[in-house]
């Protein structure tokens, strides 16, 4: 996944093992397995090419990890304890995006 959302491109599987290759020895078997299960399970979406199956995300990173933070969110059942506990350890310039996206969010919902 790190590779194809950083790619911003639908990727074949032998590009992913090429390049992952380059640091260490990986089987396309391996990376042919692993990408057919990330398809079943709905985080890739595939077209065919000749005789290989392209491969891209069906969502961002950003997209993924929002729905990671909105999952642990649900688990507590004080959320706006939770909520504070998160604001608490976020750097400055973390709270500034975060603030800059709640206005966002809020112009969107006035308009």
């Amino acid at each position: 996944m790190d590779r194809l959302w950083s790619w911003h491109r639908p990727a074949t599987v032998r590009e992913v093992v090429d390049d992952l290759q380059q640091g260490r020895a990986v089987a396309y078997t391996t990376v042919t397995t692993v990408a057919d299960i990330l398809h079943t399970k709905g985080w890739l979406r595939r077209d065919k090419v000749g005789r290989a199956w392209r491969y891209e995300p069906t969502c961002t990173r950003e997209e993924y990890t929002a729905g990671l933070m909105h999952q642990a969110l649900e688990t507590s059942p004080d959320r706006a304890g939770a909520l504070l506990h998160f604001v608490d350890r976020i750097s400055g310039a973390e709270a500034s995006a975060l603030l800059a996206a709640l206005e966002r969010v809020r112009s969107r919902a006035a308009g």
